[in-house]
């Protein structure tokens, strides 16, 4: 139970972070396009490929710390729940080369930046 409570602590503070973080880019580029949740789930993405690869090569953390960090803060993050309804919203509203580019851009650039964040962590923590 003890892990359950670490996950939801940190599910707490990434809902909230991915909440804000989407209220800004959401702002800053418009309603048009799901850019907010594209954003989110980029840079979570990145941030993940970060802590997870940082944990192996240089940091020893407790399953707590871990569990907080990845499947709490991060998981909490990122969202396809969220994604999967935006491009629901897309196709129903059958702008289907929008949505085709947000199915795309979704799983490959969080993919790469996952990528990304493992080679980056690898250069800087090896």
């Amino acid at each position: 139970m003890n892990m359950v409570l670490w996950a939801a602590a940190g599910g707490a503070i990434g809902a909230a972070g991915r909440y804000l973080a989407s209220i800004v880019v959401t702002r800053m580029v418009g309603h048009g396009f799901p850019w907010g949740t594209l954003s989110v789930n980029i840079l979570g993405s990145l941030l993940m490929g970060i802590l997870i690869e940082a944990i192996a090569l240089r940091f020893s953390v407790s399953n707590e710390l871990r569990t907080f960090l990845a499947t709490g803060i991060l998981g909490g993050f990122t969202t396809f729940s969220a994604f999967s309804l935006d491009f629901a919203v897309l196709v129903e509203r059958k702008a289907m080369t929008h949505a085709a580019f947000y199915l795309g851009a979704s799983v490959v650039l969080s993919i790469l930046a996952l990528f990304a964040g493992l080679s980056l962590a690898r250069a800087v923590l090896q």
